[in-house]
């Protein structure tokens, strides 16, 4: 189906791949793998053909419907239920020929069409596109908002449910999981198993392509080698090829110590609980793989924080969220050093509430909340990559932190994340996604917390800088909060999880495949109904609808006032972006008022996407309270 021969590809003056030669028939399923800047998104635009090799050959099997993620979503005023449906090219074909053809009263031409509908499910095909929105985390609610009105994150997974609608023989993914969260990636790890065409996934996610994979292609120093099996049959290969390389012997049989002298301490707490023993056999595991990531770019450590106080942070009947707009409620909360807690939950449950009232960013409700003078706390946001300062150096963002600091010890921190020499002192503007991600992440570790909330530290990471981070969690000696949808990260990092649904937060007996189960009884679970034999009386049943619309009237009052605020944030955005595409601001001796409007620019976007999380908070707390 898809064939190299001999080929050299190159951006630039830089060579990706040389001379690479491998076949990749119809049907497989592969993890296109390799670090940030091997060549893979290149390899896509190849195949799609809208580069061409600088020698040899690349050959795809003509007639094919390719499918691919798009990029870039205009803001449309299309509802997302009908941009998704645009993915099925022939269906919208049909549906104009048929407009036509009707208009034209023309029967011979409408009963082909509908026969031709009806061989092609295009008469499911909206129920079709309203379950694979679902999946990704669209409310039924949200399926019928303009697509203008989704933040970036939602327009990428419109555009993954747009190329997922496409009836395709080949399918091309480009890190697909980095804008979902776990609920979202498990939905379409089930979905791509089931996948009968082709597929190419670039991902950074072990447990994801191992689930979904049948072969790994490599992408390292020029070269694609591609491999049998899925990511950890690749990575037990290479690490037995590795293991004969003299060079990188002695730090491989290091990384293999460092992890076993974990294994046994946590060997020496492990209980009967599913979770505490999936951990050992997922660190047992470890060992096999380490010496994959020997030759690793990345290497850092949690410095030892200057005090380690018990508890660091407790709440007791705390209430979280927003004013009128409760989104957690009867949080008990204790947290030691030592403590390693993954949080798992639907999406739109409250996981990022929680983190964020952890955190202190919002103020609690009612409850109490105690703080130990000493807590020190390193928060990594979802969104930590807005935060960084685009004019500014790795070097200097470290400064502003430690400004008495020596310039070869924050060099010699920041090479731990793969800064190094004149890229330490470069202004992260043209930086990737992966490098501020690096950069973000080292701001956290350097302050040197006793109390880690990290809320999906891993989006734009590498497989390599993953398991950095895995390695330095293992000996950090504060407490550590997670969320991530990246499983092999909470598995192998988290002694317990937590649950956070239906408004509370509660320990989950259970690992994540537990969890994977839970999932999927929940969204087949019939409402809740009186017990066999009960019957309600009219004034039950009247006094339990007044409670109903009292406990639903703040959420409804709250989605309103979001609906008008994003809205007016909207309107400024849009005027904003008007003045920026003014030539005038651009012009020398203007660049105090464009860096203004900039930095305007940026609170408006923050402001919404905040106001839009909110949103979809209290919309899904509705929805969970029966309020479609």
């Amino acid at each position: 189906m898809i064939t190299l021969s001999q080929a050299t590809l190159r951006r630039g003056a830089r060579a990706l791949l040389e001379d690479a030669s491998f076949t990749i028939h119809a049907g497989w399923h592969v993890g296109v793998v390799g670090r940030n800047g091997t060549g893979k998104s290149t390899l896509f635009a190849a195949v799609l053909g809208e580069i061409h090799p600088d020698r040899g050959e690349i050959g795809v099997q003509k007639g094919l419907a390719i499918a691919t993620v798009a990029q870039e979503t205009p803001a449309l005023p299309d509802a997302a239920i009908e941009y998704a449906l645009d993915g099925d090219a022939e269906l919208r074909q049909l549906e104009r020929r048929l407009a036509e053809a009707e208009q034209a009263h023309d029967a011979e031409r409408i009963g082909a069409i509908h026969e031709r509908l009806n061989n092609i499910g295009g008469y499911a095909a909206r129920a079709r596109a309203a379950r694979l929105l679902d999946g990704l985390g669209f409310a039924p609610e949200t399926q019928e908002r303009p697509v203008a009105s989704f933040s970036g994150g939602w327009r990428m997974r419109l555009n993954l449910a747009r190329a997922l609608m496409c009836r395709s023989d080949l399918l091309l993914l480009d890190e697909p999981t980095n804008h979902l969260d776990l609920d979202a990636v498990i939905w379409l790890q089930d979905w791509l198993r089931q996948y009968p065409g082709t597929l190419l996934v670039i991902s950074h996610d072990r447990e994801f392509l191992d689930a979904v994979t049948s072969h790994t292609l490599h992408l390292e120093n020029c070269r694609a080698t591609l491999y049998t099996g899925n990511y950890s049959q690749f990575e037990r290969t290479r690490a037995e090829q590795m293991a004969l390389q003299s060079a990188t012997y002695a730090k491989q049989q290091r990384q293999v110590a460092h992890l076993q002298a974990f294994i046994n301490r946590f060997k020496a707490k492990a209980t009967k609980a599913t979770q505490a023993q999936s951990r050992v056999k997922q660190l047992e595991r470890m060992q096999l793989v380490a010496p994959a990531h020997a030759d690793s770019e990345f290497s850092f450590e949690f410095p030892a924080p200057e005090r380690l106080p018990s508890p660091l942070l407790r709440f007791d009947e705390v209430s979280a969220g927003y004013p009128g707009t409760p989104i957690l409620q009867h949080l008990k909360v204790h947290l030691a050093p030592g403590e390693r807690i993954g949080l798992l939950g639907p999406n739109g449950a409250g996981k990022s509430t929680l983190v964020r009232s952890l955190a202190g960013e919002l103020p609690p409700l009612s409850g109490k909340v105690m703080r130990d003078p000493y807590l020190r706390i390193g928060y990594f946001a979802q969104h930590q990559l807005e935060q960084l300062d685009a004019r500014a150096s790795p070097i200097l963002h470290l400064r502003r932190l430690d400004p008495k600091a020596s310039e070869q010890s924050l060099r010699d921190f920041l090479g731990g994340f793969n800064f190094r020499g004149d890229r330490a002192f470069e202004a992260i503007a043209p930086f990737s996604g992966g490098e501020k991600a690096r950069l973000a992440l080292a701001l956290v570790v350097y302050q040197k917390p006793n109390l880690l909330l990290l809320d999906e530290p891993t989006n734009h990471l590498d497989l390599d800088m993953r398991h950095a981070l895995e390695t330095a969690l293992m000996d950090y000696a504060g407490a550590v909060v997670l969320v991530s949808h990246d499983r092999h990260l909470l598995s192998s990092t988290c002694d317990t999880l937590w649950l956070v649904a239906d408004g509370r937060c509660s320990e989950f007996d259970g690992d994540l495949a537990d969890y994977a189960r839970w999932l999927a009884g929940r969204a087949g679970a019939p409402p809740a109904a009186a017990k066999d034999g009960e019957r309600l009386s009219a004034k039950d049943q009247r006094r339990a609808a007044a409670d109903q619309r009292e406990l639903l009237r703040p959420l409804k009052d709250a989605v309103k006032k979001l609906d008008t605020r994003m809205a007016k944030l909207r309107q400024q955005l849009a005027a904003m972006e008007q003045k920026l595409h003014d030539p005038a601001v651009y012009e020398a001796g203007k660049a105090g008022e464009l860096a203004a409007l900039l930095k305007q620019q940026g609170e408006l976007k923050k402001q919404l996407e905040q106001a839009e999380g909110q949103w979809l908070e209290a919309s899904e707390k509705l929805e969970a309270l029966g309020v479609g």
